[in-house]
């Protein structure tokens, strides 16, 4: 089955399935790209209707601070199931317009430190915890993968129609 970025997890977990956590949240390559962006560039937007890349980058801040707290449930074997969210709610009710990207790009850096910096804590035993991501029962491993793969899906979107 071919997944879409409206499936959520497994479209997302798909993009990076293969590789290992440690290094999936080490890898430095979105930020050295979007280092390479102009402030100019930043509020660009192919669309009318669509977001900014300043907007997008906050997104993705915003995506992975949400995400990691639900991992940090999941790791101590919280019996819940990890809810969605609005992100077009998020977004509008941020202040990423405002921000420089310089600024955003000072965030999403202090969340991935943060974010290594508990992925390192987990053991192999917490990794293959279960949990439910929507109609889906995963690892706590697959769904920190997943986050990167939403990272990933995002910037190829900035490169792709952006740059």
């Amino acid at each position: 089955m071919k997944y879409t970025p409206k499936d959520g997890f497994p479209y997302y977990f798909n993009l990076v399935k293969n590789m290992d956590c440690p290094s999936l949240f080490s890898d430095a390559s979105t930020s050295t790209f979007l280092n390479s962006i102009s402030e100019e560039k930043a509020v660009y937007r192919y669309a009318p209707d669509k977001w900014s890349i300043k907007q997008i980058m906050g997104h993705i801040t915003d995506h992975e601070r949400i995400k990691m707290f639900r991992a940090f449930l999941m790791s101590r074997n919280e019996q819940l199931e990890l809810w969605g969210y609005d992100q077009n709610s998020l977004v509008a009710n941020s202040r990423f317009e405002e921000l420089s990207f310089e600024q955003l790009l000072t965030d999403f850096v202090n969340v991935r430190k943060a974010s290594i910096s508990f992925v390192d804590t987990l053991s192999e035993k917490q990794l293959r915890l279960k949990g439910m991501a929507r109609q889906y029962e995963i690892t706590l491993e697959d769904f920190l993968k997943s986050i990167i793969g939403h990272e990933r899906h995002h910037i190829g979107i900035i490169k792709e129609r952006y740059i």
